[in-house]
């Protein structure tokens, strides 16, 4: 029993996008601790004639710096397998595809739709990961 043709290892639903995941997660932690960096030291990146509805400038770099730490410890969790990774992802891609649907009236909507695309892959990818493989 189990040494056919037919016998094949037990299989995860969803191992690739997990991994997918993770990689995502990792590089949006990234480039949002250079963007909440950017924002805290003043530098010329941002406009100087920008509203903000809530707070300044030095606000949102250090809300965005906590993000992408978070994110980052999300993205290294999820890539050794464990489920703090998987809460911090689907978490961090659904705020992902709320911003970026909110941001489709700005300047660049088609980036806007592709990040909210590839934020409703990683939500699917890690939602069924665990599921048997079935056929």
């Amino acid at each position: 029993m189990g040494t056919g043709p037919s016998a094949q290892p037990s299989q995860v639903r969803g191992a690739g996008r997990v991994a997918f995941a993770a990689v995502l997660l990792i590089v949006a932690g990234i480039l949002n601790c250079i963007y909440g960096i950017a924002a805290i030291s003043d530098s010329k990146f941002f406009v100087n004639e920008t509203k903000y509805v809530f707070s300044n400038l030095h606000t949102w770099g250090w809300v965005t710096l906590v993000i992408g730490i978070v994110q980052l410890t999300g993205g290294f969790s999820l890539a050794a397998g464990n489920a703090y990774g998987r809460l911090i992802g689907i978490a961090a891609a659904s705020i992902g595809a709320i911003v970026a649907l909110l941001s489709i009236g700005g300047a660049t909507p088609f980036w806007s739709v592709g990040i909210f695309a590839l934020c409703v892959i990683v939500i699917h990818g890690l939602l069924v990961y665990g599921e048997p493989n079935t056929r």
